[in-house]
């Protein structure tokens, strides 16, 4: 039974470093959070401080660099997109459907200057003539109105 003691001692001691540890790193804590700073000194306060500015620009870093990450995977889905876009866009003019006109680049421009009403649809690449209920009345009432 002796051989017991040292080790209940050792344990104790272990204890005993732990819990000193916690209380510090509580401590610790507490002070990074703004709290229980009176009893720091000037020259704790100025490790504090930069301690806080070590751990915001490590912050800032990872933030930078999750939004680098983030933009580059948004920028690789827009390519994926257009890519597959692309690849629609070639199977309709492929299949060779009725309703389908090709798609413009935006710079199609009639004679007056501005794009026309046909230009507009092609921006939509296709013509669906359920768009337009209502429309032509609508442009009637306007034109009834000026005059």
């Amino acid at each position: 039974m002796h051989t017991k003691f040292p080790i209940q001692q050792n344990n104790y001691q272990d204890y005993l470093k732990l819990k000193t540890r916690v209380e510090f790193l509580q401590t610790t804590q507490r002070n990074l959070l703004g709290e229980d700073l009176g009893p720091l000194s000037t020259k704790e306060l100025e490790q504090l401080e930069n301690q806080i500015e070590i751990s915001l620009k490590h912050i800032r870093s990872a933030k930078s660099q999750q939004l680098l990450d983030q933009l580059f995977e948004l920028k690789l889905k827009e390519q994926q997109l257009q890519d597959a876009n692309k690849n629609l866009r070639k199977k309709i003019q492929e299949t060779g459907g009725d309703n389908v006109l090709p798609m413009t680049t935006g710079q199609d421009v009639g004679t007056s200057g501005h794009a026309n009403e046909a230009d507009q649809e092609l921006h939509l690449g296709f013509y669906d003539p359920s768009l337009h209920i209502g429309y032509q009345a609508y442009m009637d009432n306007l034109n009834n109105d000026s005059a």
